[in-house]
């Protein structure tokens, strides 16, 4: 408790004990101290910003740099006093200064004089820079990054966790780079400080010395000048580690290891730049003049360092792909009965769509199909088949194909070097105009150079790996009922009868089989009732079960048996928006219900279900005009052959029965279909 307590403090009481320094004169014994713990201070910073693996890893960094920077200007302070008072400013500045004027004055202020150039014109303006640029390109980029962690959360290739997680690192790099920009102004002001810090200790220093001193112009321009040169070199050294380690960080890209390591592993990967380079260096030697064994040796270093490099393995040549290939065909009869069997699910990309799944070119398209599986399991409990993704030559170029049970069921374009911008202003950027393969929303294939100003125009971006997983998944919810198998049943079975052996055992094979409940299963997800609530629903089965095996009479007390489960996806902003009919039409349907092979159906005459199916069309129309998606609601006897009388002509509307909305917030009317007692066959439609 005690260290964290004093971990805790430790910065705050360093920072005022700093603003005391700028005030109260300290010994030349203390300033000594201080000033060694200045320059070790500076170079444990820059050998930290060498080893972080990330600029983030150092995030406090800016804030380091201003505390450094400001306990840097108080020792200026301090050393100033003592030097303008005493004439002396301690041991440390008094050797560094005897240490760069050595014999000469003259050629000791001009040393000193380059090293504030190169602090000043070259580290400090080129770190100011970069970290300008730096924050501007994050702050830039920060829209397209964000879109693209919701695309991987929508696709699936991430959780709720990781998303979060992956926003937080967003901010804190776009906060962390805006702070290195206005840290890096500090750097370029204390630079500029310490040369009018110099040249008022040498002014002031001289007129002291000659006028309260005594002593000769000779003897101050030597005395204080030998002061105010070691007081500069004394700040000037940590302020020239800061400022490498300031570039260090703004210049520093993500890498798998330290920085030392990356430069090593990155210079010494291949042979022929080291042989070249050490070639060229000892050809030098044939220049008349010139010294050969300096040449020599680097020459040499790098020709032997070239022969402990491991060369990269070449690529196969095309022709010997052939040839293993060929030698790895097997003609059994197990590998053709495999090579006939039939995908479920399968995805093709033409020749030039194939970077997509390259993981060495940064293709992750197979990553975000398993992801995608995941998360389809987790939606409407079905598990989705191994997506079967392969080339095919004969696709045209920029297409991919979604094939179910070998059959192509979908198809869509995904062009190379673009990513797709969906949004109503996108008339200003260069591409191919389109269409969004799912909801049909007008998008445009723009170059990847122009992302970040489709985003900040207000376009959605959304990258070519993100919209075939998309469209994918669009048509795996669309096809679940086909994509579930028996296997499938029976795995999910098994999987209940592990926690609750008894429901299993009530229901199969007592008195459904397997077949008969992947039917019931089937049904519903054709209508897009989730069933990962195995559990509830093998439950009302086995009690209905016992009296039916009518398909319809199971399918409605397993809907009924998921309850609100079942109304929820419809439900926007707490309000479910329903069309129903009219009560006396409503009776009508249910004395025309007949049984059949298909289940019960509603027999009228054509004429009124023409002008019924017509007035639920324009219905369902003017209430997605009003942004809203409604349901059709009937009785519960009534649900199913509505169903299977309404989806051919109209598939995108839910019928649910009147009691499974309860528990519903708010029920509001969106229509009401009723009959016209003046035409028997007429219809009208009352909102």
């Amino acid at each position: 408790m005690g260290l964290k307590r004093l971990t805790q403090l430790g910065v705050p009481i360093g920072i005022v004990m700093i603003v005391v320094m700028l005030v109260v004169p300290l010994p030349a014994v203390l300033l000594d101290l201080l000033i060694a713990a200045n320059i070790t201070g500076a170079l444990l910073v820059l050998l930290t910003a060498m080893f972080v693996v990330r600029p983030l890893d150092f995030a406090s960094f800016p804030s380091v740099l201003l505390v450094m920077t400001l306990f840097r200007l108080a020792l200026n302070v301090s050393a100033t006093r003592l030097v303008l008072v005493d004439g002396y400013a301690g041991k440390v500045i008094e050797t560094f200064g005897h240490f760069v004027v050595g014999g000469s004055l003259i050629v000791g202020l001009i040393i000193f004089v380059i090293l504030l150039i190169i602090q000043f014109m070259v580290i400090t303006k080129g770190a100011e820079r970069v970290a300008e640029v730096g924050a501007r390109f994050t702050l830039d980029a920060m829209p397209g990054k964000q879109m693209a962690i919701d695309a991987d959360l929508n696709s699936g290739l991430i959780d709720e966790d990781q998303a979060r997680k992956r926003r937080a690192e967003v901010h804190a790099e776009a906060d962390f780079y805006g702070a290195m920009d206005g840290a890096s102004k500090f750097v370029k002001g204390d630079a500029i400080a310490a040369i009018m810090i110099t040249l008022v200790n040498l002014i002031g220093g001289f007129a002291i010395g000659m006028t309260q001193m005594g002593m000769s112009a000779g003897d101050a321009v030597t005395t204080y000048s030998l002061l105010s040169v070691g007081d500069g070199l004394v700040s000037q050294i940590p302020a020239l580690l800061l400022s490498v380690a300031t570039g260090l960080i703004v210049t520093r890209s993500a890498g798998a290891g330290d920085m030392g390591s990356d430069i090593i592993r990155q210079v010494t990967r291949n042979q022929m730049p080291l042989r070249i380079a050490g070639a060229a260096s000892m050809a030098l030697c044939l220049i008349p003049g010139l010294p050969k064994i300096p040449f020599l040796l680097t020459g040499g270093v790098l020709l032997l360092l070239s022969t402990r490099v491991t060369p990269e393995d070449p690529e196969p040549a095309p022709s010997e792909v052939a040839a293993l290939h060929a030698a790895a065909v097997d003609d059994s009869p197990e590998s053709l009965a495999a090579e006939i069997q039939v995908d479920p699910l399968g995805l093709e990309l033409s020749a030039d769509l194939i970077d997509l799944v390259d993981t060495s070119s940064g293709g992750d398209l197979l990553e975000r199909v398993k992801a995608l599986r995941r998360k389809v399991a987790s939606e409407i409990g079905v598990v989705v088949p191994l997506v079967r993704t392969r080339d095919n030559l004969d696709l045209p170029s920029r297409t991919y194909a979604i094939k179910l049970f070998d059959i192509e069921v979908a198809r869509g374009e995904a062009p190379p070097g673009t990513v797709l911008a969906i949004g109503d202003f996108l008339g200003s950027l260069p591409g191919e105009p389109t269409r969004e393969p799912v909801f049909g929303l007008e998008a445009k294939w723009i170059p990847s150079e122009l992302r970040s100003q489709a985003e900040l125009s207000g376009a959605t971006v959304v990258d070519r790996a993100a919209v075939i997983t998309t469209h994918l998944a669009e048509v795996v919810s669309t096809h679940a009922a086909r994509l579930l198998g028996r296997e499938d049943v029976r795995l999910l079975t098994d999987v209940v009868k592990r926690t609750h052996p008894n429901v299993v055992d009530e229901l199969v094979p007592a008195h459904l089989s397997l077949g008969e409940v992947q039917r019931v299963l089937q049904c519903l997800l054709d209508e897009g009732v989730s069933i990962r609530d195995l559990v509830r629903i093998y439950e009302a089965l086995s009690l209905r079960a016992q009296t039916t095996k009518d398909l319809d009479a199971l399918v409605e007390v397993a809907r009924g048996a998921l309850g609100p489960a079942v109304v929820a996806p419809h439900i926007a902003d707490g309000t479910v928006h329903v069309i129903s009919f009219e009560p006396q039409f409503e009776q009508r349907m249910l004395e025309a219900m007949r049984p059949s092979e298909q289940g019960t159906v509603i027999v009228l005459d054509p004429v009124t279900m023409h002008a019924m199916v017509g007035s639920l069309a324009q219905l369902l129309v003017d209430a997605e005009n009003r942004n809203t998606r409604p349901v059709l609601v009937c009785a519960p006897q009534l649900r199913a052959a509505v169903r299977r009388l309404v989806r051919p002509a109209i598939d995108r509307l839910p019928v649910l029965a009147y009691s499974e909305l309860s528990g519903t917030a708010q029920v509001r009317s969106a229509g009401v279909v009723s009959a016209d007692p003046a035409r028997e066959h007429a219809m009208q439609v009352t909102a």
